[in-house]
C-alpha cells in the first residue's frame, strides 16, 4: 500500500508564488510516474503536471506551462509542485497521485495512489 500526503497548500494573491509538497510513504517502489491533478468547485478533476521516475521527462497541462514546474527527490520519496505567478484559475484542491504506468497519463483514471488534496486559494 502506498500514501500520499500533501503539503504547502495556503491563501496567497494573485502573481505570488506557492511550492507544494507530497510525502510518499509504503510501498514507493511500486510508484512510476507521479503528478499532480486539481479540482475546483463544481468542476471536474483535471491534468496540472505529471513526471516520470527518474525525474527526467515532465509533462504540463497548457493551462500551467511555464509557471509551474513539477519535481520529486527520490531519495526523500518527496514530489514537488513549484507554482508560480499565480492566476485565479488556478484556485482549487490540488492533489498528489501515482501511477505503475511508465508513460505519463493525463487521464485520472490510469492514476492508482492519491493523496487527500490541499487546497490552494488564489486572492486578487
Amino acid at each position: 500500500q502506498v500514501q500520499l500526503v500533501e503539503s504547502g497548500g495556503g491563501l496567497v494573491q494573485a502573481g505570488d508564488s506557492l511550492r507544494l509538497s507530497c510525502a510518499a510513504s509504503g510501498r514507493t517502489s511500486s510508484i512510476y510516474t507521479m503528478g499532480w491533478f486539481r479540482q475546483a468547485p463544481g468542476k471536474e478533476r483535471e491534468f496540472v503536471a505529471a513526471v516520470t521516475q527518474s525525474g527526467r521527462t515532465t509533462s504540463y497541462a497548457d493551462s500551467v506551462k511555464g509557471r509551474f514546474t513539477i519535481s520529486r527527490d527520490n531519495a526523500k520519496n518527496t514530489l514537488y509542485l513549484q507554482m508560480n505567478s499565480l492566476k485565479l484559475d488556478d484556485s482549487a484542491v490540488y492533489y498528489c497521485t501515482g501511477t505503475q504506468q511508465a508513460f505519463m497519463p493525463q487521464d485520472r483514471h490510469w492514476y492508482l495512489y492519491w493523496g487527500q488534496g490541499t487546497q490552494v486559494t488564489v486572492s486578487s
